[in-house]
């Protein structure tokens, strides 16, 4: 991968001369030698990130800073302000919320142990350069102890445990300590949580599920134990069916930060890579090259992952010709709870348990649907069981409760409401109001049929959010639209565009104007033009979404 080292070099350089730039070099300050995030916030993380990628480029014969005195002396002092804010047992904080956090520990020494290891391993070989040989001195005592402090254990999210397991069972590799092997078994005697389908229980493409490979392959190298990169390996096949037609990962589905956030493929380009070469799969080497285009083409800097070359220069010898054309595919992950459709340029989601649990994405547009309302508690479906009916289609269903509390039998011990032991309330049951949907792929497109029951005259909708458009049309009427629009139609088919793509859905319906009230549904999508297709329950509609080919296709 040899345009993809070069690439990496480059962008080293300029994450080398945006470090010298963000520094804080005044010696009055307490934080001199840390650096300074976009925030103006300087703490352990963010410095330990911008040393690591100095301390490659210093010793990478290939860099512009290659045995650099100016650029060792700021390693230098990075290491020292690292050094002093590093906890006595061994922990650092994570100033914005966590403190004496072992989880960020483990972030922090996971950072760190590629460059240890080039350094501790090139030591062993040949002679160190006076500057590499200090950079190994100060760095050691912050791997060694952070090592240790998270030998005192906790964390908050599921992810955190293979974070602090892989970087104790790593260390015990490095510096023959039992305690930390015994800590780490501790964490992996839970079980990884890691379903049939490859996802992670977070759900986080965005971020989280590469956080999890990467401990799993950490766990592997260190104990030599190859059923753990297994975890990583379902992951990223799942992940292959994740990428949208703009190159972005799908993230609706997450439970975490990531959730809707625009994040590209890069940082997953390591376990493709070292997976694709020791399995021996050609769509993970294929998917690396994928990912280098996308980084030229939406001119973002390449993965920090220059020393992981360095590390292992075999890696960089392999050259795998052409990208990952992904295929047109039906995937229905059960146990995720989630759908996931290919068909030329277009992509759909389909997920359960979610009030927009339809996507689509054309390339250039998304379209989000949520059936929407107010009954008892509920204000959107969410959808209790999905099954695959066959291949590309789905059913989706909700019986939402009606229940009303009854008084107490016996005088209760408070007239204070909010003290009152209302679990222990008898309840009027009824009535129900029951929610079908059916999702069926169709030629250019796909077919959503919603059905409710169980309760007349309720006044719902189905909500379709737009993003990426910029003018609407039909029969009877021609607008431009700026992202923020609520609109009812009430009649015929809707075509939105933005001059490159276009969607057409219908019919529309519209039986009533309510939108927003008293006892109003979840709050509209942010950023969106919606399309409101109203009616009163009892109903049975089918809204048909057709994506017109691109001017992509037809050139």
């Amino acid at each position: 991968m040899e345009k993809h080292y070069r690439k990496m070099i480059e962008d080293t350089q300029d994450r080398v001369l945006k470090s010298l730039q963000i520094q804080v070099m005044d010696e009055k300050n307490p934080r001199y030698g840390g650096f300074e995030e976009d925030s103006g916030i300087v703490q352990a993380k963010f410095s330990i990130y911008r040393v690591a990628s100095m301390t490659a480029a210093y010793c990478n014969g290939d860099t512009v800073y290659y045995q650099s005195e100016k650029v060792l002396r700021r390693i230098l002092l990075g290491l020292d302000y690292i050094r002093r804010v590093q906890h006595e047992n061994g922990l650092f904080d994570y100033v914005t919320c966590n403190f004496f956090s072992a989880p960020d520990t483990a972030f922090c020494v996971k950072k760190l142990l590629p460059v240890y290891q080039f350094l501790f391993q090139k030591a062993g070989k040949e002679t160190l350069s006076p500057g590499e040989e200090l950079i190994l001195k100060n760095l050691e005592p912050i791997v060694r102890n952070g090592a240790r402090g998270l030998l005192e254990g906790g964390f908050h999210t599921p992810n955190h445990r293979w974070a602090i397991a892989s970087v104790l069972m790593t260390c015990w590799k490095l510096f023959d300590d039992p305690e930390m092997k015994e800590a780490a078994c501790a964490y992996l005697k839970e079980g990884i949580d890691c379903n049939e389908d490859g996802e992670y229980s977070e759900k986080s493409a965005g971020n989280y599920n590469r956080i999890n490979n990467d401990a799993m392959i950490m766990l592997s190298k260190a104990t030599g134990d190859p059923a753990y990169e297994q975890y990583a390996v379902r992951n990223l096949k799942m992940m292959l069916t994740y990428w949208e037609p703009d190159d972005s990962i799908f993230t609706a589905n997450s439970t975490r930060f990531d959730k809707d956030r625009l994040i590209y493929p890069k940082d997953y380009y390591m376990e493709f890579l070292e997976m694709g070469v020791k399995y021996g799969i050609p769509e993970f080497l294929r998917m690396c090259n994928t990912i280098f285009e996308i980084v030229d083409r939406h001119h973002i800097t390449s993965p920090d992952f220059l020393i992981w070359l360095m590390l292992d220069p075999g890696l960089r010898a392999i050259e795998v010709e052409g990208s990952y054309a992904c295929p047109d595919f039906h995937c229905f992950y059960e146990a995720s709870g989630i759908a996931r459709g290919r068909q030329g340029r277009f992509t759909y989601t389909v997920m359960n348990g979610k009030s927009n649990f339809f996507y689509l994405h054309n390339g250039t547009m998304k379209l989000e649907m949520k059936v929407a309302g107010s009954f008892c508690e509920h204000r959107a479906f969410q959808s209790q069981h999905m099954e695959r009916v066959s291949q590309g289609e789905y059913h989706l269903s909700q019986t939402m409760k009606g229940w009303y509390y009854l008084p107490f039998r016996e005088k209760p011990q408070t007239s204070d409401w909010w003290k009152m032991d209302h679990a222990s309330r008898e309840k009027k049951l009824g009535p129900d109001m029951q929610i079908d949907v059916w999702v069926r792929e169709r030629e250019d497109g796909v077919d959503v049929r919603v059905k409710t029951s169980g309760v007349e005259g309720a006044p719902w909708r189905i909500e379709l959010a737009f993003g990426g458009v910029n003018f609407l049309t039909n029969d009877y009427l021609d607008m431009p639209l700026s992202g923020s629009e609520v609109l009812v139609l009430k009649q015929d088919y809707a075509e939105l565009t933005n001059g490159k793509d276009t969607l057409i859905v219908g019919p529309c319906f519209g039986e009533h104007h309510f939108t927003e009230g008293k006892e109003d549904s979840e709050a509209k999508t942010p950023g969106a033009a919606t399309l409101y297709l109203t009616a009163y329950t009892p109903f049975d509609r089918t809204i048909e979404i057709r994506n017109k080919r691109s001017i992509f296709e037809r050139q």
